[in-house]
Formats: structure tokens, sequence, C-alpha cells
């Protein structure tokens, strides 16, 4: 019950803010210049997976994922380019809740939290290790801190635009949600057991990056 009832608390803030941004953005942003924002936020993550490769035991990954933000952060201006994927160098996402996974923790319960959308228990406590990690989070000047995370945001949403029909036409749309965001995890902690050089490229993302939302003070 708490969870639906945090569920149609997002959907209301998606519906009337969220979705008609994200929709906006795609029609005024060009696709070049979107996947270029979408390319620079993802290689911002970066310093996240190293991170945590590296305390799953993946140095060889680790290395991996430090050549791929090196590559794409000079040849790739910046990370708005992205000639790591054309030079075959695989693009894995890691998260400390997914470390939490290695280490031990794999099955948790699925909440739902205002804003931040679909997570784990474990995923919660996962928090307090990826917001120090947090690039963007480090930025002093506020104007900037939260225009980049602003438009990280609408970035994201605007990817999850093409679902929206699924989810507009579910019967039960929270458990659709809770039920392919649970299998996508669980396949995620499982992915990191299974081997450290034996994982193909993932490209996904939580939800919401937890760098693009204005977090308490005392996370800071």
């Amino acid at each position: 019950p708490f969870n639906r009832k945090v569920h149609g608390f997002n959907n209301a803030v998606d519906r009337g803010i969220a979705r008609p941004l994200a929709t906006a953005y795609t029609h005024v942003v060009p696709r070049f210049a979107r996947t270029g924002v979408s390319n620079f936020f993802s290689n911002l993550r970066a310093p996240l997976t190293i991170t945590n490769q590296l305390l799953q035991g993946r140095p060889g990954d680790a290395w991996d994922s430090l050549g791929r933000f090196l590559m794409n952060s000079t040849l790739g201006v910046g990370g708005l380019f992205d000639p790591a994927s054309k030079a075959m160098v695989p693009r894995r996402n890691e998260d400390f809740g997914q470390t939490l996974g290695a280490w031990g923790w794999r099955r948790s319960r699925y909440v739902e939290l205002p804003f931040f959308g679909p997570r784990t228990v474990r995923d919660v406590f996962g928090l307090a290790g990826d917001i120090p990690l947090s690039p963007i989070r480090r930025i002093e000047s506020d104007k900037y801190r939260i225009g980049l995370q602003g438009l990280q945001l609408v970035d994201t949403r605007a990817q999850l635009l093409a679902i929206d029909d699924l989810r507009d036409t579910a019967v039960d749309e929270y458990a659709l949600v809770r039920d392919a965001w649970m299998q996508r995890r669980n396949y995620q902690i499982e992915n990191d057991l299974r081997g450290k050089r034996e994982r193909g490229s993932d490209d996904a993302n939580s939800p919401i990056p937890v760098d693009a939302m204005p977090m308490p003070q005392w996370t800071n």
C-alpha cells in the first residue's frame, strides 16, 4: 500500500511535469544533440562505475571502464561523442546497490521513493555510497549544479518515452513497473556474480540517477 501511494504521487508529478518537459525536449532539440547530452551524462557515471567494479573485485572491468572514460573524455570532446563504443570497449554501469548485492545482499524488498522511483531496500542504503561519487553534486555553484541536474532528469525521462504506451495501457501499471524493474535489477546482480570477464555490455541506468536529484543537506 505504501509503494502504491508513492507510485501514484510519482505518476502525478511525471504526467504534470516530467513527461511534458521530456516531450517538448524531444520536439525542440535535434536527435544528434540529445545523443550528445546522453553521452555526456553516461560518461560522467564512469568514476562511480569504476569504483564499484573495484569494490566488487573486478579490476579488469574497471580497467576497461577507465579506458572508455579517458577515450570519451578526450577524443569524445568531454564525453559528447562515444568513440569508445566504435572501438568495441564495453559500456557497463555499476552502483553501490549492485556492489552490496555482489557482497552477499542478493535479494531485497522492493520500495518506491518519492521522485527517485523504483528501488530496493538494498539500493536505498546504496545511495549513501553513490552520492559522494557524483561529479555533478561536487559542483559548488547552485546555478550550474541544479541546471545540470535538471537537464539530466529531462534526458533520462526522454529516454523512457518509448515505454509510455505500454505503461498507459497496462491493467495494473504499478505491478508492471515493479515486476519489470525487479526483474532487471535481479538480472544485474546475478550478472555481476557470474564472473569477472563473462558479462556483456550493460547500458541500463537506474530510472532516476542519484546525481540528478536534489538531496537533503546532510547528504552533501
